[in-house]
């Protein structure tokens, strides 16, 4: 492999010749060759961002010449063009500050801008890679601001909009059947009827409660901790910097990113990024009782309740032949335990914030990151694949509602609570039907029994 030679403070190191990364990412690549998750091209990018908005405003600043700033940002931008993704070859598993990413973006940017300059890779001419790249800046508040930057614009562009969509194809399905009368469960026993349609507004509700959380959360994920620099003090960095830099990413962005209060809490805690996640496990748990609903409802076909149809869309058994399984249900609900499992780490992750800096960050945005690429993701297949093309089994449903002990429950102000108890038991008891035992008891005649056990007026009107 043909290599060139790169510099940093430790000395020299062989660079394969054709990557635009410099010294301090070959170490990282050496040291911390472990695992295969890499730092997320989302964290990426959003670096590249901020290194934009900073040349932006260290020029505006009279803090970096015309002609360096310009030259960086035209390479901060062919990183947010995707052209050079292959250059960020490093592991979630490094430095807890993210400094070696950091280093990463700023040596890729440096050669790339050398390289436009007409200069060679490694050569630090024009631009160098900590002085003009770096500048105003460090690790341990440009990497938060990136984690937050990621975070608020993956969420945007892919969670709530995936969600959004599953929550109105629910919505669709509940409307059209609201009349649709089921019987109702609890404890997994008979209860009294509900609507097909009303079973579905459930997740509707619930689906809107997990929206509004991470609306919620966004706000203080929007603030940034860049202009804090080393430890939330901001040497080296010129006054107005951090709100100028804000501004800066929230018009290359159009998201409201601001400049956090208190850069000392921005680079030694990770709270806003915790409540952030705390509503992506609400989301979680929602979609795993969605998904186990649906695989009880859809059990079957013959051997359970089968009350739903879920799409057949592959077979299930390499053994059983025309068996077909739940299996957008399963997928959701895998998801929804990893993405609970997520939660715990940060929540670890975040509590191990010592003195003025947190070291935890990359496991905390790799897991924050995958956790909204897997939400948005799963809604988006599981609406695909299997809500808008779900189909109650009317026939069923309308079985097991005529079979249901449960409808004695509309006898309880007719006969009173023992008397009807009685009806269920002798009903049960015998295999025969409430009508049945109820005439049999002498507790009413037939004409009383039909007035009041009618499930289309047992569904109730909830303010």
């Amino acid at each position: 492999m043909d290599t060139r030679r790169e510099t940093d403070s430790m000395g020299p190191i062989e660079v394969p010749a054709e990557r635009y990364w410099g010294a301090q990412t070959q170490r990282s690549l050496h040291h911390f060759a472990i695992g295969e998750e890499r730092i997320p091209l989302a964290v990426v990018h959003a670096l590249a961002l901020i290194k934009k908005a900073a040349a932006r405003v260290n020029r505006q600043l009279d803090n970096l010449p015309d002609d360096i700033a310009s030259l960086i940002e035209q390479a901060a931008d062919d990183i947010l063009s995707g052209s050079l993704d292959q250059h960020f070859p490093l592991s979630v598993w490094q430095t807890g500050s993210g400094t070696q990413s950091n280093m990463n973006v700023n040596e890729v940017i440096a050669n790339r801008a050398n390289q436009l300059a007409g200069q060679p890779l490694g050569g630090k001419q024009p631009v160098h890679p900590n002085d003009h790249v770096n500048r105003a800046q460090s690790s341990n508040d440009t990497f938060p601001s990136a984690m937050h930057v990621a975070a608020v614009k993956e969420t945007h562009a892919r969670l709530l909009p995936a969600v959004q969509a599953l929550r109105t194809a629910l919505a669709k399905q509940a409307e059209q059947h609201k009349a649709l009368i089921k019987i109702g469960r609890t404890h997994l026993m008979d209860a009294t009827p509900v609507t097909f349609g009303q079973e579905l507004s459930a997740f509707v509700s619930q689906l809107d409660m997990g929206l509004e959380a991470v609306e919620q959360a966004l706000p203080k994920v929007c603030a940034l901790a860049q202009g804090g620099t080393a430890v939330g003090t901001g040497l080296n960095a010129p006054p107005r910097f951090a709100s100028l830099l804000a501004a800066e990413v929230a018009q290359l962005t159009g998201l409201p990113f601001t400049s956090a209060d208190n850069k000392f809490a921005a680079l030694s805690g990770h709270e806003p990024l915790v409540q952030l996640h705390g509503a992506f496990r609400q989301l979680a748990l929602t979609l795993m009782k969605l998904a186990n609903d649906l695989r009880l409802l859809g059990s079957g076909p013959r051997a359970g309740l089968a009350e739903v149809r879920l799409p057949a869309n592959e077979p299930g058994s390499s053994i059983m032949p025309g068996k077909v399984n739940p299996t957008q249900c399963e997928a959701l609900s895998m998801i929804a335990c990893q993405v609970l499992g997520n939660d715990v780490t940060l929540g670890v992750a975040t509590s191990h914030g010592h003195l003025q800096l947190n070291v935890f960050k990359p496991v905390i945005i790799h897991n924050l990151l995958q956790s909204i690429r897997l939400l948005a993701d799963g809604c988006t297949s599981f609406r695909e694949h299997c809500i808008e093309g779900l189909e109650p089994d009317t026939a069923k449903m309308r079985e097991h509602l005529d079979n249901s002990l449960m409808l004695v429950t509309a006898l309880n102000p007719v006969i009173g609570y023992d008397k009807a108890a009685d009806i269920a038991k002798k009903a049960y008891a015998e295999g025969t039907t409430l009508k049945q035992a109820a005439l049999a008891l002498g507790y009413l005649d037939e004409a009383q029994f039909d007035a009041a056990v009618r499930p289309e007026g047992m569904l109730g009107s909830a303010d």
